[in-house]
């Protein structure tokens, strides 16, 4: 009621309300992760495009089914995955590209966030399974993003949760192993509960020919940068490198620009549904070896 008072646009209770009436092109899903999956079918057979913020689903079925959603009724998925836009790892994922560290060894990811009891305790659906997802699927879904988008595909996971200090009913802390296709060995680590405020969200890749690590509270500082042939955009690191009020980054405005520019016919879009799966699909393999105690191959079953 804030935003329409301050505004003055046409608020509805209920998404069917607004789908009976709106003439948009695109519905943006910022609900709670569990309702993702049922709004954005509903969205879709009005026919209208879906975008959705992280993670699409909280369920591997679920995401399954908003992508056969969306194809059925012929209209656009995008999942929002806006640290992709960042320029640290723009720069990280050019130089994967180009083979600069030529076979990579080595991944590690750490997101060191803090989130007290009172963040939990804000809403009846946070630290649910039903509609939140833990510190891998809530706080840390970016980063596993990144560990099919920077390294390519992965062949199989082992992963550790644990509630250790908050109440809720997901973990917030766990660690993982993975092992890539290509050969490649790494770790995952996720707290949410670094004293005595976020610390660090950092990704760091060691290879034959190259070893970087881009750092700071989200990604957005690049600590190391090292390969054994020197290219022009070796001279844009200390450019790209850039200051943080949040754990969020600026890639959200050039998410949305894609998106639109998608919309008019002008671009491809750079996150869709399918692209959406594949992080989703990791999230879900962590939760299943975490469970199950045992190591889980990828890809999951259709």
């Amino acid at each position: 009621m804030q935003v329409v008072d301050k505004t003055g646009v046409h608020g509805h209770t209920n998404l069917a309300s607004l789908l009976e009436s709106t003439t948009a092109d695109c519905v943006i899903l910022t609900t709670p992760s569990g309702l993702h999956s049922s709004q954005t079918i509903d969205i879709a057979k009005a026919g209208l495009h879906v975008m959705t913020e992280k993670p699409m689903a909280t369920r591997w079925r679920d995401g399954l089914q908003m992508v056969e959603a969306c194809d059925r009724a012929s209209v656009k998925l995008f999942v929002v995955k806006q640290n992709r836009r960042n320029a640290t790892l723009q720069l990280l994922k050019r130089a994967v590209e180009q083979k600069r560290f030529g076979k990579i060894y080595s991944v590690g990811l750490n997101v060191f966030w803090t989130r007290p009891q009172d963040y939990y305790d804000s809403a009846k659906w946070r630290g649910t399974w039903e509609f939140d997802g833990g510190a891998f699927m809530n706080q840390a879904s970016h980063y596993i993003d990144l560990l099919d988008w920077i390294a390519g595909p992965v062949e199989s996971v082992m992963a550790y949760t644990g509630t250790l200090a908050r109440d809720i009913e997901v973990e917030d802390t766990g660690v993982a192993a993975i092992r890539w296709r290509n050969g490649a060995m790494g770790t995952l680590n996720v707290t949410m509960l670094t004293y005595p405020k976020n610390m660090e969200g950092s990704i760091t890749i060691l290879g034959e020919k190259g070893s970087v690590r881009i750092g700071g509270v989200a990604v957005n500082e690049i600590q190391h940068w090292a390969f054994d042939e020197k290219h022009p955009e070796d001279e844009q690191i200390n450019q790209a490198s850039y200051a943080t009020t949040s754990v969020y980054g600026f890639g959200h405005p050039l998410y949305y620009d894609n998106v639109i520019n998608t919309l008019r016919g002008e671009a491809e879009a750079e996150t869709d549904g399918r692209e959406g799966l594949k992080s989703l699909e990791l999230l879900i393999a962590m939760y299943l070896s975490a469970r199950d105690g045992k190591r889980i191959a990828l890809p999951l079953e259709y």
